[in-house]
């Protein structure tokens, strides 16, 4: 006889956060069920994992019978804007609703992975959740910034209308082992360039900030965040509001890999947020969260990954 707790199903549960949260999962007593078209995801993230893949995409026609689903499926990467934008879009529109409409026929408790971006390049700082954002509709991160808008709208709309279970998780800068090299955002960039005595890339002068949360507390966040009784339709930052300049962040790889690199500076792109810290006084009071590892305890893990592969 079956001891696991519930069925869990995970979208996106093959990429770089989804299989960090697969593993804790099974860790934990559930029975874990992975969706996952492998766009940006891999078997290889799931290697050694007990876990049922359904290689398929949160687009088309698919149905899974599960206690709870966590919809982590998109790709989150700014390489991908500009490359994959319609893409995104429909993952987190029409993806989102499939997730939404399954969680309503199982009667499962939904978690839907928003994003930072939703507060745009923001002029209150740093970010609570009450905060609507400043974004740019029409540029290039729009794709990714405004479906995930649409989808916490659609989400909030299913708890309304349906009386789903949903819960909104908007995560912050995140990294650590798995992510992709070619993933594009600060961490992997700089810490791949460095390591093959490549020029560091800094946009701007680097004094924008960020805050990065490795990936081992954002799974902490997001698992309390989804088995929390008696807070459907709560939003809720998840990061890490250590604030640090993309400069600093580039100096502090520099020092552990070793590194000769020369730390060049390239143009800022379009609708680059120059400020980005959470405020998680809320995951704090409510889930009794927050971030435990410390950036540089982190980077030194995520350098030692990028070192083997």
């Amino acid at each position: 006889m079956s001891t696991a707790k519930g069925r869990v199903l995970v979208s996106g549960g093959a990429g770089f956060i989804g299989s960090w949260l697969c593993r804790r999962l099974l860790d934990d007593g559930y029975r874990v069920v992975c969706l996952d078209n492998l766009s940006t995801g891999s078997r290889e993230n799931l290697r050694g994992l007990d876990v049922d893949l359904i290689q398929a995409d949160v687009t088309g026609p698919v149905d899974v019978k599960a206690d709870y689903i966590f919809d982590l499926a998109s790709r989150a990467s700014p390489v991908d804007f500009e490359t994959h934008p319609i893409d995104i879009l429909l993952t987190n529109s029409r993806g989102a609703q499939n997730m939404l409409e399954m969680a309503r026929k199982s009667s499962a408790r939904f978690l839907f992975s928003s994003t930072s971006e939703v507060y745009g390049d923001p002029l209150q700082h740093p970010q609570r959740e009450d905060y609507f954002g400043n974004v740019n509709p029409v540029g290039i991160r729009s794709c990714y910034d405004e479906s995930k808008r649409f989808a916490e709208a659609m989400t909030m709309a299913f708890h309304r209308t349906h009386g789903t279970d949903v819960r909104l998780a908007r995560i912050f800068n995140t990294y650590g082992e798995r992510m992709r090299p070619e993933d594009g955002r600060v961490v992997p960039n700089l810490v791949g360039q460095a390591i093959a005595g490549q020029p560091m890339t800094v946009y701007g002068d680097g004094s924008q900030t960020r805050s990065f949360c490795y990936v081992s507390d954002m799974v902490e966040g997001l698992v309390r965040l989804m088995f929390k009784d008696g807070i459907a339709g709560t939003v809720v930052n998840l990061g890490n509001p250590h604030e640090v300049t993309v400069l600093e962040i580039a100096r502090v790889i520099k020092k552990l890999t070793g590194s000769k690199s020369e730390i060049v500076h390239r143009p800022l792109p379009p609708d680059d947020p120059v400020r980005r810290r959470p405020d998680i006084s809320r995951a704090r009071e409510l889930l009794g969260w927050q971030p435990l590892v410390g950036l540089e305890e982190g980077l030194g893990r995520t350098i030692e990954y990028f070192r083997q592969r």
